[in-house]
């Protein structure tokens, strides 16, 4: 018999099992990474984000862990087929796939998009985090911010982190039309780690070092020189940073959870619609009426992912302590 007082584990974290999910999961998860994919795009959004928002993030970090386990294992002649099975690739791989599609089918429109519409694209994506700021609250566990100056150390990092990223994506920004493949690389191996980052955008920072547009353009040409060294870049950058990402939702997960929700508000401040070439705040245009109604739907479009997301967690945990005998 299971005790009442057993420890929550957070609604994102795998079954020890990682069973075999339905095809209405797969499909899911697919649907979910083409979401990363699409947010890897634009400048102010970060994948992290939407791995946060529909319930994957824990489990996607944990599993890039153990998978960067793996060289480290088969260099120290250690057991890496125990790594292997940790990782959740019944998530891993959906996911990947949706990243893949929506990266190599949408990045050229998303350019587009974003170059051409930038106050309505900007207005957009601003209604989605900013809705997306509530989210790591939600994974707050309750009691961990009871006593001690608890809830004065986590203002305090919220506070922090929202102030770095705002300063961030204050920087001046310039465009480099054929950027040299060393900059290619380290810029890569700093972007991706955005992408497991809530409220940074590995995009914006590749708009700051000025190869935001050549690097959308090697993905729209097929350009493999460029992406086999972008894609070496990222994967430096991705082990070299998950470890210690993983380490702190594992052991600060509040810590974490509140950091994120700082990182988030202070992104905010690049996708503020109405702005100059260089970054510049700009005031309120005369397309504002459109502007705040894409604010609002990208609001409630977060609104709603959000929803389901709970209720579909709701549902299983329901039927997973239902079957446990």
């Amino acid at each position: 018999m299971s005790s009442s007082k057993e420890k929550r584990v957070p609604q994102d974290r795998p079954s020890p099992d990682n069973h075999r999910p339905s095809a209405g999961v797969t499909v899911a998860n697919v649907v979910r990474g083409g979401l990363m994919g699409l947010a890897e795009t634009v400048p102010g959004v970060s994948g992290g984000t939407v791995a946060l928002v529909t319930g994957i993030y824990s489990r996607l970090i944990a599993s890039a862990k153990h998978l960067t386990d793996v060289p480290r294992a088969v260099v120290l002649r250690s057991d890496w087929r125990a790594q292997i099975r940790q990782v959740d690739w019944w998530l891993l791989i959906p996911v990947a796939i949706g990243m893949l599609i929506a990266v190599f089918s949408i990045a050229g429109v998303m350019e587009t998009f974003v170059t051409e519409q930038p106050v309505y694209s900007k207005a957009l994506f601003m209604g989605m985090i900013a809705a997306s700021v509530a989210i790591p609250f939600l994974e707050v566990r309750p009691g961990d911010l009871d006593g001690g100056g608890a809830k004065g150390r986590a203002a305090a990092v919220f506070a922090m982190m929202a102030v770095a990223v705002f300063v961030l994506t204050s920087l001046p920004r310039s465009e480099i039309a054929d950027p040299p493949l060393v900059l290619v690389f380290c810029a890569a191996a700093v972007a991706v780690c955005a992408l497991v980052l809530p409220g940074v955008s590995g995009s914006f920072f590749l708009l700051v070092v000025g190869i935001y547009a050549p690097t959308m353009a090697a993905v729209d040409d097929r350009d493999l020189q460029y992406l086999s060294v972008f894609a070496l870049g990222a994967l430096l950058g991705i082990v070299t940073f998950v470890r210690v990402l993983e380490w702190l939702l594992e052991h600060h997960h509040t810590t974490a959870m509140i950091a994120a929700a700082g990182l988030l508000l202070g992104s905010l401040r690049a996708l503020w619609p109405w702005q100059t070439d260089e970054g510049g705040l700009m005031g309120v245009g005369d397309d504002w009426p459109g502007a705040l109604g894409l604010f609002v739907l990208g609001a409630v479009v977060v609104g709603l992912v959000a929803l389901v997301q709970h209720k579909v967690y709701s549902t299983d945990a329901e039927a997973s302590v239902t079957a446990t005998p």
